[in-house]
């Protein structure tokens, strides 16, 4: 009996056991269940504050930008093919391509990891390095504004812009001398700077030895009329001869045939003769005075003639390779605008200024009306006719520091980088002398865009490439 009663209370025991566990599973389920659903539902984040969290739309205090849904990390594929039909390498940082991982992760910011897709990195090869090709949809190159031009043959002409100096042009100076010992008897030039023009008397200057010559001409003008009767032909042609070198002498001190033949008519001697001014110009120099004594080594007056100047243009030594003789210039002052003095280069200067790494170009410009005045400054410039080349536009050049590199694109719709040399910089663009082909179209905007996306791939496809193979140890 008692047995029984033992057994029967161990039955129920075991009974009750099994019904209190299949209750508290029973309890339990639906408190999962609600957990899981607590997870997935939507939250919400700030695309430049990962940070800021909440689990409705809303904007960040932050920033006041829209919330955007968090993609729970459970939804990012793996790393197996994708509905696409290419496979997912790796995941790396949106901000840093040196980080990846295997598996979707998130960098210190809270951005998610990007994947790889291993046709991105067969992609990656170009012939720039450290430059990859680029593919872009329709939509995406409207939406970065990609757009290109083509690569036209044209005639190139530049210009070369320097500064220039006007200066008088030495072939036309011309300095006053006195050929006799003399005293300034009076001054018609007095003073620096007065116009002048070829015959204009300068001043009158007494010489003794000019009066002595004067003397000597008259007596041989005597002598050659008396002897002229005598019947021994010697002694006539004697008196001609001696009064012929009389005159001579007078025109070597420079004294005119008009004078000569007033000193003829009169037979009176002249104290002081008119020194004449030999060219038409403007007196630069003045070095003398009324009264003063004056030899024949002093410079008495400097006379240029300002209607034709020179301009002694800087050029750097990098152009000289452009600079021909008699190639066009164009004068400009910026105080006088819209006028321009046109000329030819002349000359080019045989040394380099070491200081400024220049050299003197020489132009020749016509000055009408005497508007340039020696020691003015303007603007130069210089005319270089390159012939027929190719022409880039600037605006899809890429200065890299090293190189020049600009973005091709092909048919296919493929973007690729392309090293290309340049010669002259032009109003609208740069000279190609290789590296592109007459038609070749080649990308004008987005072109920093266009580069890191190249040089990104570049890099992806420098961290997946195979590991080069050890070589082999001798023993």
């Amino acid at each position: 009996m008692t047995r029984r009663f033992r057994g029967a209370t161990a039955v129920v025991a075991i009974l009750v056991l099994v019904a209190t566990t299949g209750s508290l599973a029973g309890c339990r389920a639906p408190d999962d269940h609600g957990a899981a659903g607590s997870a997935s539902a939507a939250k919400y984040h700030c695309p430049m504050h990962p940070t800021v969290v909440s689990d409705k739309p809303g904007e960040c205090p932050i920033c006041g930008m829209d919330l955007v849904p968090i993609e729970p990390a459970a939804a990012k594929p793996a790393a197996a093919p994708s509905s696409g039909g290419h496979r997912i390498l790796f995941y790396r940082s949106p901000m840093d391509p040196s980080v990846h991982s295997d598996k979707p992760a998130k960098d210190s910011m809270g951005m998610d990891f990007v994947p790889v897709y291993d046709d991105e990195v067969r992609q990656g090869a170009g012939t720039v390095p450290g430059r990859s090709s680029v593919t872009l949809s329709q939509e995406r190159r409207a939406l970065l504004g990609v757009r290109s031009e083509e690569v036209r043959e044209t005639r190139i002409d530049r210009s070369i812009r320097t500064v220039g100096r006007v200066t008088a042009d030495e072939r036309r100076l011309a300095h006053v001398h006195t050929k006799f010992e003399g005293y300034v008897e009076r001054l018609y030039v007095d003073f620096t700077g007065k116009f002048v023009k070829k015959g204009d008397p300068l001043l009158a200057l007494y010489s003794p030895e000019l009066i002595a010559t004067q003397q000597e001409y008259l007596l041989a003008l005597r002598a050659q009329t008396q002897l002229a009767s005598s019947r021994i032909p010697s002694v006539a042609q004697g008196g001609a001869s001696l009064a012929e070198a009389a005159r001579e002498r007078l025109r070597l001190w420079d004294i005119g045939e008009a004078d000569i033949a007033e000193l003829e008519r009169t037979g009176t001697v002249r104290r002081a003769f008119d020194l004449h001014a030999e060219v038409s110009g403007f007196v630069t120099v003045k070095n003398v005075v009324q009264g003063m004594r004056v030899m024949p080594a002093d410079t008495i007056f400097e006379i240029a003639d300002l209607s034709h100047v020179w301009v002694l243009a800087d050029v750097y030594e990098s152009d000289l390779r452009s600079i021909r003789l008699g190639m066009p210039a164009t004068l400009t002052l910026s105080y006088q605008a819209g006028r321009a003095w046109r000329g030819q280069v002349s000359n080019i200067a045989p040394t380099l200024d070491g200081a400024t790494r220049t050299v003197k170009v020489r132009i020749d410009v016509a000055n009408q009306g005497g508007a340039l005045k020696p020691d003015m400054f303007g603007d130069v410039e210089l005319r270089v006719e390159e012939g027929s080349g190719l022409v880039v536009p600037d605006s899809a050049v890429i200065d890299t520091g090293d190189r020049r590199l600009v973005f091709l694109d092909r048919p296919d719709g493929t973007i690729e980088p392309r090293a290309i040399e340049v010669g002259a910089k032009l109003a609208d663009g740069y000279q190609v002398l290789g590296g592109l082909a007459r038609g070749d179209r080649v990308i004008t905007s987005a072109n920093f865009l266009l580069d890191s996306e190249s040089s990104l791939k570049a890099a992806l496809s420098a961290l997946t490439a195979p590991a080069p193979a050890p070589l082999p140890v001798k023993r």
